[in-house]
């Protein structure tokens, strides 16, 4: 790490809070949901028993406040891994580097993370209305190739036979994914007896990335195939999604504990898809709320 952080690295805004989410570090707990659709923040919040804040920046939305004894901060990212290495360092800024001196803090702050989300569903059983943890996410968005470490906590053996499953060795026009393990306490503790836990990918995209053909046709029309019928240690891929690798990663490497955890509200298999889901995925919030 860097002993000092200049103007240009870490933006700070005038009012003293960082750039983007425009908040303050005595605004963030220690305890953190992600969601990625703004209007599903103060969904999270309507279950808080006190708030203390309410920010909102672009598609940032950030309420802080208490949820039965416990100080929990909620933001929302957007879509796409792209927004999640904002809000990411932006969050681990906020919590390791002093404001003032813009230095690094001598004691390293831990942040709890964990992303609601939904999710397309990959096996027969991971239908719509499934709730699965992520226990091993795997980023076809590149993101984590970017920062020095990667190969220290990816699972390279893991990463080489999914390449060779998908015919991708020596393609290079192919992403180059990175698998990542969830934090296994956290898992234990948010999947518990009821969620499905399983790998899931992270897509830098809805469309082709996963698979969807609509006017312009796919490279790969057998990828989601390939995907279904691939096989490690016992475990299957079990959805799709587009954010949960570059939370794993960069927490990893931040130091924080992370994971996943999603609603199924369409199976490729089956190829149904339910967008009434907005009901349901509160049982998901709730459960979340009671277990982070």
């Amino acid at each position: 790490m860097k002993s000092y952080f200049a103007e240009s690295e870490l933006i700070i805004n005038t009012d003293g809070s960082v750039f983007h989410l425009h908040v303050k570090p005595d605004q963030l707990a220690d305890k953190v949901i992600l969601v990625g659709d703004p209007g599903r923040v103060p969904l999270v919040a309507s279950h808080f028993d006190s708030k203390e804040c309410e920010i909102e920046s672009r598609e940032f939305r950030t309420v802080t406040g208490s949820y039965c004894g416990k100080r929990i901060t909620v933001t929302s990212t957007g879509i796409g891994c792209d927004n999640i290495d904002i809000v990411l360092n932006e969050l681990d800024a906020l919590a390791n580097i002093d404001f003032d001196t813009r230095k690094e803090r001598s004691h390293a702050r831990q942040l709890e993370i964990v992303r609601i989300g939904t999710c397309g569903g990959l096996q027969p059983y991971t239908p719509e209305g499934t709730f699965i943890c992520s226990e091993t996410s795997i980023g076809f968005d590149g993101l984590l190739n970017f920062y020095a470490g990667r190969n220290a906590v990816c699972d390279l053996q893991l990463e080489r036979a999914l390449i060779a499953h998908l015919g991708w060795t020596g393609n290079m026009c192919a992403p180059y994914p990175y698998a990542i393990d969830a934090d296994k306490e956290l898992v234990e503790r948010i999947a518990g007896n009821d969620m499905v836990r399983g790998i899931t990918i992270s897509c830098g995209g809805f469309f082709g990335p996963q698979g969807r053909e609509l006017r312009v046709p796919l490279a790969d029309p057998r990828q989601n195939e390939k995907i279904e019928s691939f096989a490690f240690g016992g475990r299957h891929i079990t959805n799709f999604e587009m954010e949960s690798s570059a939370i794993a990663g960069l927490s990893r490497l931040m130091g924080h504990k992370a994971t996943t955890v999603c609603m199924v509200i369409a199976n490729r298999v089956a190829g149904k898809a339910n967008t009434g889901y907005k009901n349901q995925i509160d049982d998901l919030v709730k459960a979340v709320l009671e277990r982070i």
